[in-house]
């Protein structure tokens, strides 16, 4: 099934979720729950599948830019959904995350991560302030290192800042199979709670050594670039989703894709990004339901190697 037709089924099926109370109005009925994954510094669990928001949420304050951004913020809480990610790096998405969040009343449903990108501590600390202002919180869930950028420096103030209370978590990101041996070092040498890194069926590093450590470290782990960056859909695109793939209740190969993820067990949350209702609603519907097992996954790799 493509991606376009399961989500027109995924719409047609949340649309017979609605019904009409006695006002009049439409209301909606349960939806079934999301896979929840625990932090595992805290126990804290959090949706298996998050909302990335790198070039989707960098759009300017007209109302047709914003509209469909929130509308996939809405849903994507009404449908059980916390992780929301973002960066100073992105652009206006900072900001444009918090307005949508303070307009629509959607903070305390939020668990928010950013990132500090930048060099020294003073501008570090700078650079996390803005990024707190720009979401409209005084309290972060999670701060980042990004890219590693001058780690060492702002792991330290984020360890005063979570103290403090600023922070509730704290973690280091990168996307790049090239950074693994620092990323290595880093999860050795220091105490975080999360981090972010790149998987996919099309980038599986990760699982060679980064991903054992995490889990032995007893580090969440964030999923960033679940589609390869796109390149993924470019190669499935008009292609059938194998028939075994109902094993798992998998109805579109962006559920393929991202369950396959989720089925290793450091993942704690994926975090696709989205501007697009219908592509939320069929990336959410991948935590709902059966995991591929273990006999499963290599033969998804195989699906995928084939095409």
């Amino acid at each position: 099934m493509s991606r376009r037709r399961a989500a027109s089924v995924i719409a047609g099926g949340t649309a017979g979720l609605l019904v009409t109370g006695s006002t009049g109005r439409a209301e909606q009925t349960a939806t079934p729950a999301i896979l929840q994954r625990p932090i595992p510094s805290s126990g804290e669990k959090v949706p298996a599948i998050g909302l990335g928001s790198w070039q989707v949420f960098d759009v300017g304050p007209g109302e047709a830019e914003r509209q469909p951004l929130e509308e996939v913020l809405s849903r994507f809480v009404a449908l059980g959904g916390r992780v929301v990610d973002s960066s100073p790096m992105y652009g206006r998405a900072e900001q444009v995350i918090g307005d949508i969040a303070a307009r629509l009343s959607l903070h305390s449903s939020l668990f928010l991560a950013t990132k500090v990108w930048t060099t020294g501590k003073n501008e570090g600390v700078a650079s996390m302030e803005r990024s707190l202002a720009n979401l409209q919180t005084k309290r972060i869930d999670l701060m980042q290192v990004h890219n590693l950028v001058d780690a060492r420096t702002h792991l330290a103030t984020l360890r005063a800042w979570k103290e403090q209370g600023r922070a509730r978590y704290i973690g280091i990101t990168h996307y790049n199979a090239s950074a693994y041996p620092e990323v290595a070092r880093l999860l050795r040498a220091e105490k975080v709670d999360f981090l972010q890194i790149n998987y996919s069926l099309g980038e599986r590093e990760a699982e060679k050594e980064i991903l054992p450590l995490a889990q032995e470290r007893g580090v969440a782990v964030l999923i960033n670039r679940p589609f390869g960056g796109g390149d993924l859909f470019s190669r499935v695109r008009q292609k059938p989703l194998p028939e075994w793939a109902g094993e798992f209740d998998c109805r579109s190969w962006a559920q393929f894709l991202l369950k396959w993820i989720l089925a290793y067990p450091a993942v704690t949350c994926a975090i696709p990004a989205t501007g697009n209702v219908h592509h939320l609603e069929d990336n959410m519907q991948a935590g709902v339901g059966r995991l591929p097992d273990a006999k499963l996954r290599p033969r998804m790799v195989e699906a995928i190697a084939q095409l």
